[in-house]
């Protein structure tokens, strides 16, 4: 393969996205491809992605990791770049990411360092910080593991890690944050289930600790508080997600309900 004139596929899955999907697209559209997988939008946002590419296709939900393999399933790129459609790109992460597909002796993979933004301002403590994901790999290399949430990539070969950032908008307002904590301790509560550790995590200790425990690690032990506001507000968050997941799953076990198929 001649490393000079490889090329980057940008892979992205999307459902409703219209707030977010315009800055992303605009931070990548340097790339050589850019294949957008949608499960159904119903506002702007495949009208927005096609101003950008016309490889945007809908596929109907297959999950996290199913629905992100099948956009790389799309990609004709030596190079994959997978982003979340509230993911974009840092311009000194552009210029690494050309650098780094065209060297002769470039890794596998690459993680990729990520800026989570939350109420206007960057989380840089409480774990926040630099939050690697490996979101760079060669065509044919890299796939998401099969799982109901948290899904990463797994790569056969060399893994590096990239200097510079993606920047992470998740979370535009404390309401989407709430909805968000909803949505993810219910497929945590899947996956636990479907390792068959939904017993042993549903105890009281995990359901009264855990998110104590979480919240002082995080904003004492990791720094948070000097994140300000945004910093107390988002780990008081993140300890209510971890509540969330394992109440959820002591509801799980007491019901005896079955794994979601």
């Amino acid at each position: 393969m001649n490393h000079m004139t490889a090329k980057l596929s940008v892979t992205m899955i999307t459902l409703n996205e219209e707030a977010n999907i315009r800055r992303t697209l605009e931070s990548v559209k340097w790339a050589d491809e850019i294949v957008v997988l949608d499960s159904g939008s119903s506002d702007r946002t495949v009208s927005i992605c096609r101003e950008f590419t016309e490889k945007v296709y809908h596929q109907d939900w297959l999950g996290f990791s199913g629905q992100k393999n099948a956009a790389i399933d799309q990609a004709t790129g030596e190079w994959i770049l997978s982003l979340d459609a509230d993911e974009p790109v840092e311009r000194a992460l552009a210029e690494e990411i050309r650098t780094i597909i065209s060297s002769s002796n470039a890794c596998d993979g690459y993680r990729i360092p990520r800026k989570t933004f939350f109420l206007g301002k960057w989380i840089r403590h409480g774990g926040w910080y630099p939050d690697d994901n490996l979101r760079l790999f060669r065509n044919g290399k890299g796939r998401f593991e099969e799982r109901a949430v948290h899904e990463a990539v797994k790569v056969a070969g060399t893994v590096g890690r990239t200097k510079h950032a993606i920047e992470h908008y998740a979370y535009p307002d404390l309401a989407s944050y709430m909805s968000s904590i909803n949505k993810y301790s219910s497929l945590a509560v899947t996956e636990m289930s479907q390792r068959g550790i939904t017993a042993f995590k549903a105890g009281w200790i995990n359901i009264l600790l855990r998110p104590l425990v979480t919240f002082i690690f995080k904003y004492i032990f990791r720094l948070g508080f000097l994140d300000g506001k945004q910093g107390l507000v988002l780990n008081m968050f993140h300890a209510y997600y971890v509540f969330a997941k394992y109440a959820k799953a002591w509801e799980h076990t007491s019901r005896g309900q079955q794994v979601p198929k």
